[in-house]
Order: structure tokens, then C-alpha cells, then sequence
């Protein structure tokens, strides 16, 4: 029975978290209510409460899942791969989570540029978490030689991140009927060019 309960939970929660994006990156957070949420989710106002004490900790919590998701992709895409293989699952897991949650993506670019927001911080931490699975593979294709010997690690691991993530959306807003092949050669192509010079 808790098996049961604590499942239906993380439905709803889950139904929340896809509320909460769509409707902040349609609208805006400040425009974008509770009473907005729970309808969207198709849940009771007070079923938002009960699993998140305000809308500010809903919009921290969603961040917290989003990037966790992606970063989690990322360890995936890279475990056993040598430096010039993970480089390229890298930007493939990338697109391919872009691709899937799309309102996040459009979300998380417009976030982090903003400086004023109370979850600026946990942002920043999150960020950094998924651009140091990126700063992994490019040390280890600085070590193995597949990557110049003085390359800015942390700012080419920042770069890889934010191109993919501008690249994505790009693709998704004004190129949908693209292949996502074209776009990750495309990407890799410029990731190459950097990394040569």
C-alpha cells in the first residue's frame, strides 16, 4: 500500500513539475499562479501545497529535477566511452533531452541569466553539477591528447553546455523538420574547429 501511495505521489508531483514548465515558459513565473497550476495539472489547489509549501519551492524543486535529469543523461551517455566518443554523446544526450523537454529548456535559458530570483543559488549549484560531468570528459580528452593541452577546461565545459542548450532551442523553435543527426554534426563540427585552435 505505501508502494501504491508513494507512486501516486510522484505521479502527481510529476504532473506538477510538466505544469509548472509549460505554463512558466509560456507565461512567465510571475504571471503564471497556482490556481494556473493545479488546473493544468488537473489537480486541487491545495494538492499543490500539500507537496510543495509555495509556488517559489515548486519552481526550485522543478529546477532541482530538471537539471538532475539531464545530468544523470549525461553520466549516462559518457560511462566506458573514451574523451572523443563521450565529447559526441555529450552533445547527442543533450539534444535528444532538449528534444524531449523542450518548455524546460526554453525555461532554464531564460533563468539563468537572471540574477535576482531567490533560487538563483540553487540554480548555480545545479548548473554546475551538469557542466562538471562535461569538465570530466574534456579533462580526460586533455589528458589523452584527443584535446589541446592548454584548453580552459572550465570555460569550454561552460561553452559545450550553454552552445548546446542555445543550439537546441534554436533547432526546435525555427528548424523543428531538421534532423537531430544534421544538428549534433553541426554542433560537433564547431566543438571540433574550437578544440583545433
Amino acid at each position: 500500500m505505501t508502494d501504491g501511495r508513494t507512486r501516486r505521489r510522484e505521479d502527481t508531483r510529476q504532473r506538477l513539475f510538466v505544469a509548472a514548465v509549460e505554463l512558466i515558459a509560456e507565461q512567465g513565473f510571475s504571471d503564471t499562479t497556482v490556481d494556473d497550476i493545479a488546473t493544468r495539472a488537473g489537480v486541487a489547489k491545495g494538492t499543490v501545497y500539500y507537496n510543495f509549501e509555495s509556488k517559489t519551492v515548486l519552481f526550485e524543486e522543478l529546477l532541482r529535477h530538471g537539471i538532475g535529469l539531464l545530468t544523470a543523461e549525461f553520466r549516462a551517455a559518457v560511462a566506458g566511452l573514451p574523451p572523443r566518443e563521450a565529447l559526441a554523446a555529450l552533445v547527442r544526450a543533450e539534444l535528444d533531452y532538449i528534444r524531449r523537454y523542450r518548455a524546460f529548456a526554453q525555461l532554464l535559458l531564460s533563468e539563468m541569466w537572471r540574477t535576482n530570483r531567490e533560487w538563483q543559488q540553487t540554480l548555480r549549484l545545479l548548473r554546475g553539477e551538469a557542466i562538471e560531468v562535461i569538465a570530466e570528459t574534456v579533462r580526460a580528452g586533455v589528458a589523452s591528447g584527443d584535446l589541446p593541452a592548454d584548453l580552459d577546461v572550465r570555460t569550454a565545459s561552460s561553452a559545450l553546455f550553454g552552445v548546446g542548450l542555445v543550439v537546441a532551442v534554436d533547432w526546435l523553435v525555427f528548424q523543428p523538420d531538421r534532423p537531430i543527426e544534421d544538428v549534433q554534426e553541426a554542433l560537433l563540427g564547431i566543438v571540433r574547429r574550437v578544440a583545433q585552435t
